[in-house]
């Protein structure tokens, strides 16, 4: 079970706008610490500043790469010289675009990347952050995407990440049983345009149509998956669940839709 006697600490990859700053927000709300590790100083600094004094004081920003292992070394150490332990890694860092072009056209360097950096980054991290949530029976919590389960065209890159996590999740559930948790979640259209960087934020407007094709009749918000990290995070709510991932689409990957 969790050790309840001292705050406790995420690591959240990609923590610093989006649906990473989402939860990275949301988890400092409920009392834990938090590294936000993001590849855009720019947003970091924004998150950073955007925080009331004494939330500050529980929070960490580190400008990486999750597809560097170097990076990812440093700032997880960086998270234990801080705070002394790390209970939660919430692997979201990603590159969102899932349009590649035609597979056939597509470069190898610009599909490594995508692999390297939506997968890569993910096992990079709880490489390193592993042995410190052994300490403290911590768990993971990988997030993959509904279009692990359904594509679009033109989307291989990204379909192989998201669907390369799932399977990722539960192999190292089984290969860290009894010791670590590890769940994954599948969103579905999240809108995160509020949730951005100044320079590229966005006011959320969307139809009726947009709304309606959601058997929830709304599109998601970042609260919705943050909500659902923490639950999976706190093993004495979740302490039975591991292995699975959690798709959370408002409906819309069970509702069939046929074109006239």
């Amino acid at each position: 079970m969790t050790d309840t006697h001292h705050p406790r600490v995420a690591f959240v990859t990609g923590g610093a706008q989006g649906l990473g700053l989402g939860i990275s927000r949301h988890l400092l709300d409920a009392g834990w610490k938090v590294m936000m590790f993001d590849l855009d100083e720019e947003a970091g600094r924004e998150a950073m500043d955007a925080l009331d004094e004494d939330l500050r004081e529980k929070c960490l920003f580190f400008a990486g790469d999750v597809a560097s292992e170097k990076d990812i070394a440093i700032a997880v150490q960086r998270t234990i010289d801080r705070f002394g332990r790390i209970d939660g890694l919430v692997n979201n860092a990603g590159i969102a675009n899932p349009h590649n072009g035609s597979f056939e056209h597509l470069d190898w360097d610009d599909w490594q990347r995508v692999i390297n950096v939506n997968l890569g980054g993910v096992f990079l991290a709880a490489k390193h952050a592993t042995q410190h949530l052994r300490k403290s029976r911590g768990a993971i919590v990988n997030i993959s995407s509904t279009r692990a389960f359904q594509s679009e065209a033109d989307s291989e890159a990204y379909a192989a990440t998201k669907g390369g996590i799932v399977a990722l999740t539960h192999a190292m559930a089984v290969s860290l049983a009894g010791a670590v948790r590890v769940n994954a979640i599948a969103p579905g259209w999240i809108e995160v345009g509020d949730w951005k960087k100044s320079s590229r934020r966005t006011t959320p407007a969307h139809s009726e149509q947009d709304k309606n094709q959601h058997p929830a009749g709304r599109v998601g918000i970042p609260a919705d998956i943050a909500n659902a990290v923490a639950f999976l995070l706190d093993g004495e709510k979740s302490g039975f669940i591991t292995g699975e991932t959690l798709r959370i689409d408002g409906g819309m990957t069970h509702k069939m839709i046929y074109q006239d």
